[in-house]
């Protein structure tokens, strides 16, 4: 393969990856475009050329076999069934296998697992993003891109491994094509990760970008309200949070890293309190 088909075929699989193809339909590539090839029987030398036999036509190839899976039930449904059972959660692995096994978001029938937290369920911080990526339905890991990336090098700079904070999103699926959640979506996920806040209890609560600031705290303009101690109020107690730039738009605007760094210097100095 020559260079300039390899990047050929690079730019074809980057296409398709943002555009949300990210699954294969079959285990062997099969080349539709191809001509079948009929062999026709040898002329007998000692007798008249038979004739041409005619070339069969291709049988249409069957479509692979679809799962089945059951409607969802209705937003305002989903929704009460989500806060009961998230009620019913007595701990995180409980939660975890309540959310594995609830149907009421019809995200969970396109993604390929749940990505429930990561992190020490007993951490002082807790960080919350939005929705899991690609590579984090991979793996079933939330912030492992990327922008994950840039969230670890941001947490060792004021001295904190990933492993001794506690990250999750509000939405534990990842939406086809990595779009952003509907409002169904979300408010269906909302009771979750309620939960899994109240199960952690950290003494610090950071929400990674404008969704899960308004999602949580109710919160516009992540620009104007960025680096601002709030109250997240939880059924037990408040809990001190801040709004954050999220990981990937730090990417994007690399410029307003500094705002992020005064942000985790603040947290940091908070910890120590």
């Amino acid at each position: 393969m020559t260079p300039d088909q390899a990047k050929s075929v690079r730019d074809l699989l980057s296409f398709y990856i943002e555009a949300g193809v990210d699954i294969a339909l079959d285990e062997v590539p099969a080349d539709r475009f191809a001509d079948p090839v009929t062999l026709a029987p040898q002329a007998d030398p000692a007798g008249p050329a038979p004739a041409e036999a005619p070339r069969p036509r291709p049988e249409p190839r069957q479509a692979p076999p679809i799962a089945a899976h059951a409607a969802p039930p209705l937003p305002e449904e989903a929704i009460m069934a989500a806060r009961a059972a998230a009620r019913s959660a007595e701990s995180l692995e409980a939660l975890r296998e309540i959310m594995s096994a609830f149907d009421g978001c019809a995200l969970r029938t396109t993604a390929r697992q749940l990505v429930f937290g990561d992190g020490n369920p007993q951490a002082r911080l807790m960080l919350v993003g939005e929705a899991p990526g690609f590579e984090e339905d991979q793996v079933g890991i939330p912030f492992v891109g990327k922008s994950g990336q840039l969230l670890d090098k941001m947490l060792a700079a004021i001295g904190i491994a990933r492993s001794e904070a506690y990250i999750a999103n509000i939405v534990p699926w990842r939406p086809p094509g990595n779009r952003e959640p509907s409002v169904h979506e979300t408010q269906i996920c909302l009771p979750f990760i309620r939960r899994q806040i109240e199960l952690v209890d950290p003494q610090i609560l950071v929400c990674l970008g404008k969704p899960s600031t308004a999602t949580l705290l109710g919160l516009d303009g992540i620009k104007r309200v960025r680096g601002r101690w709030v109250t997240y109020k939880a059924e037990t107690r408040d809990i001190r949070a801040m709004p954050m730039f999220h990981p990937a738009y730090l990417l994007r605007n690399p410029i307003d890293k500094r705002f992020a760094w005064r942000d985790f210097l603040a947290i940091k100095r908070a910890l120590a309190e």
